[in-house]
């Protein structure tokens, strides 16, 4: 997809900064609007909050979560279209000459039993990529972002008076699958809709309730899933000499897979190999025929991601060539590349949130210091053509929720646990105030 010329690409950042200066020369005022309006919308946004917690849905499956924001969209007054990347929604709004802004959130859940013990916990259950039945839950945080942007987009609208543009406010499918960026752009997001000149998204992690995160540079890692299945020949388990034994065979490359990380990766780099999954054999008498592993692996580095995913490989087929048995099968199955927020703009834009919010709450990171080593295929939108573009972290619990914790000698659950659960009130609250704050930065008058 083409590029804007740079020529436009730097009026635009120019604009960018004048818009920001003058967020930030009013951060009071500008605050004091934006929370009395997230006063207003408190108790319908709690409402739901619990909705969205109580019934998610996995990735490509979020008929009912898609059609829920996009009927909220509507009343607001955006154009919204629906079965976007096949779940995705669209709602555009245009507000005068300005630029194009997008707001993105992600719409789907994990294939995790909820351990929370809320009294709105999910168990909802729903059929998984490999055809089982798994129960459903909102492990990521994905529902305090989807009522964020719902607060967003509904204060920006109240607020139209201060900015000019048109907002591209963007519900993402299948991010935990790392395939509904794609798939959005392949259904023509930035040929059918306007092409945005600025983007945002924030992200909930483990950390202070009411914080936030901006990082220049790489903000998440890259990540490479790879199947592998290991081959072996089946026998009853009391002649294991009439076989070849695909557990024995694939345990062994889980072990041996970690010396890629240990001895060929440079220590002063990230790098994790995680094997995830590891199904084989039905009975304890069998020696089956296959083990099935899926991996996950991350990075920062394009060096680094190189040298793991060849480890992987190589470290598979030894393990196959040790135990006599025929090549294991080795598909990767997705990727993506780390999320890049344009310095400029992460920069202004944590001026911006530091004059209205303090300097306490927001912590600009330089693109010298690691990111998170989580990944999004948010990364996939910047690519295609949004350069200019900043990913956020807020800060999950609040202190009483860190202090109780501490008491117990526990540690925060982190994203993706099946105790995961952040303070979601705080967490939607400083959601709205940092994305209405970032777009006005760019768009206000």
């Amino acid at each position: 997809m083409p590029v804007r010329p740079i020529c436009v690409a730097a009026a635009l950042l120019a604009s960018c900064a004048t818009g920001t200066a003058a967020v930030a020369a009013d951060a009071t005022a500008y605050r004091a609007a934006i929370d009395a309006q997230i006063d207003r919308q408190t108790p319908d946004l709690d409402a739901l909050y619990i909705d969205l917690h109580t019934h998610p849905e996995l990735g490509f499956q979020e008929q009912r979560t898609a059609a829920l924001l996009a009927a909220r969209m509507r009343k607001l007054g955006f154009t919204v279209t629906e079965q976007v990347g096949k779940t995705g929604i669209v709602a555009v709004y245009h507000n005068g000459n300005g630029p194009v802004v997008m707001v993105r959130t992600e719409l789907d859940a994990l294939p995790v039993e909820e351990k929370t013990g809320l009294a709105y916990a999910s168990r909802a259950t729903a059929t998984g990529e490999d055809g089982r039945q798994t129960f459903v839950a909102q492990a990521c945080g994905h529902d305090t972002h989807m009522a964020a942007w719902i607060g967003t987009a509904t204060t920006l609208i109240v607020l139209k008076d201060r900015w000019h543009g048109t907002l591209v406010f963007v519900g993402q499918p299948a991010e935990e699958m790392v395939s509904g960026a794609a798939a959005m752009l392949n259904d023509g997001l930035f040929t059918r809709f306007p092409r945005p000149d600025f983007g945002f998204a924030a992200h909930v992690q483990a950390g202070l309730a009411g914080t936030v995160s901006v990082k220049q540079g790489p903000a998440t890692s890259a990540v490479d899933t790879i199947q592998i299945r290991f081959n072996g020949v089946g026998a009853h388990g009391s002649m294991p000499d009439k076989g070849i034994d695909p557990i024995v065979e694939a345990a062994h490359f889980v072990t041996d897979v970690q010396s890629v990380i240990a001895r060929e990766k440079d220590p002063w780099k990230f790098g994790v190999v995680t094997v995830g999954s590891f199904h084989a054999g039905t009975v304890s008498n069998i020696i089956p025929d296959h083990a099935d592993l899926q991996l996950t692996l991350r990075s920062y580095d394009a060096d680094v991601r190189k040298i793991i995913n060849d480890g992987v490989e190589r470290t598979a087929r030894a393990a196959a060539e040790t135990a006599r048995a025929p090549a294991p099968d080795i598909r990767h199955t997705f990727t993506a590349s780390p999320v890049v927020n344009d310095p400029a703009l992460a920069a202004t834009t944590a001026a911006t949130l530091k004059a209205a919010l303090g300097n306490d709450k927001v912590t600009l990171v330089p693109e010298t210091a690691p990111g998170w080593t989580a990944s999004e295929d948010y990364s996939e939108l910047v690519r295609a053509g949004m350069p200019h573009s900043v990913y956020f972290g807020l800060g999950g619990f609040a202190q009483a929720t860190i202090d109780r914790a501490q008491a117990d000698g526990k540690a925060l659950p982190v994203n993706h646990s099946p105790l995961f659960a952040p303070d979601h009130a705080p967490v939607i609250r400083t959601g709205i105030e940092v994305l209405t704050l970032a777009v006005l930065g760019v768009t206000g008058n």
